[in-house]
């Protein structure tokens, strides 16, 4: 059974879209710790992240760093924080977390909401960005 985010990639469930390449899709998360909070993850589908074959990995991994520069030239961070845990949907994926205090690097911590116009006033002005890296 395909894995939410192998639905989300093949556009049957709509997402806040920020980068795309041959091999890897990002996109805001839905329940974020910070504004800008996005995922980063393989197109092929694989649960955990040291399972995917070292091409594989090295496509995310660059591909990440990719859109984290992304993030830090258009959401008001100290930093861009990488997270991977791996658990809470099984597709290996990289939480990228644009953050104000590092206690919003805590994956326990209490998500935000933003609103819809906000999610996509984030995601195009992230997108923007992207393709111009």
């Amino acid at each position: 059974m395909a894995s939410i985010f192998s639905k989300i990639i093949a556009g049957e469930i709509p997402c806040y879209k920020i980068a795309e390449d041959e091999h890897c899709f990002a996109f805001l998360d839905i329940n974020p710790l910070a504004k800008g909070h996005t995922l980063c993850v393989p197109k092929k589908e694989v649960d955990y992240i040291f399972d995917l074959d070292d091409g594989t990995f090295l496509q995310l991994q660059a591909f990440s760093k990719k859109v984290a520069k992304a993030l830090d030239e258009t959401i008001p961070c100290i930093r861009v924080g990488s997270l991977v845990i791996g658990t809470e949907v099984p597709h290996a994926h990289i939480h990228l977390i644009p953050f104000q205090r590092e206690t919003q690097m805590a994956i326990t911590s209490a998500k935000m909401k933003i609103e819809a116009e906000e999610m996509k006033a984030i995601a195009d002005k992230v997108y923007q960005a992207f393709k111009n890296i």
